[in-house]
């Protein structure tokens, strides 16, 4: 089975590429959750915080949104003090931030789903890339959603980040063209 470059042979690995990354999200929780992952990865591979999903679950609330907007400083204090996670301050502090700006794009939009969905019109973005030097780190799509939701006062959100996010979630579908995951690629193996 052929897949994305950028999977080593860590089972976890070949979990997460064959049945989450590229495959569509609506779920606000879920989307909340991959988004502070997203952050948390920030100047680290994502097979460290991959490793670390579950922790990080249990430690936050299992992302239940209203939950981490609500965290006061004991529970921060707590949370850097709990080696499952990535210990940094301002990524902590940041996702009790993060909190509190996804609720009020899901009060101004009805979820957070239909605020990111919106920027490709409820429509998945498929490229064609054949191999992974071609995938950018960043788009114009990408910059454009770190702009707004910067302005909307959200943090870890640059326009690298967003990318991975949008690909995490399947706003993007990166699978390169030789990937069993890729549409086409899929396509031909049913004919």
């Amino acid at each position: 089975m052929n897949r994305c470059a950028w999977v080593n042979e860590e089972e976890i690995y070949k979990e997460y590429h064959d049945h989450e990354w590229g495959v569509p999200v609506y779920d606000d929780q879920k989307l909340f959750e991959m988004l502070i992952l997203e952050g948390a990865q920030a100047g680290l591979s994502w097979i460290t915080i991959l490793k670390r999903r579950e922790n990080y679950r249990a430690a936050f609330d299992q992302f239940i949104v209203e939950k981490v907007a609500a965290y006061d400083e004991d529970k921060i204090q707590e949370l850097l003090k709990n080696e499952g996670i990535i210990r940094n301050k301002l990524k902590v502090r940041g996702t009790v931030k993060n909190a509190k700006a996804f609720m009020e794009i899901q009060e101004e939009f009805g979820s957070f789903s239909s605020y990111i969905w919106g920027f490709t019109q409820d429509t998945p973005i498929i490229n064609d890339w054949k191999s992974i030097e071609e995938v950018p780190a960043e788009t114009e799509l990408s910059k454009k959603i770190s702009k707004d939701m910067k302005k909307r006062g959200f943090t870890f959100v640059g326009p690298v980040i967003i990318y991975s996010f949008l690909q995490a979630v399947g706003l993007v579908n990166d699978h390169t063209t030789d990937c069993f995951r890729h549409p086409d690629f899929s396509e031909k193996a049913q004919q």
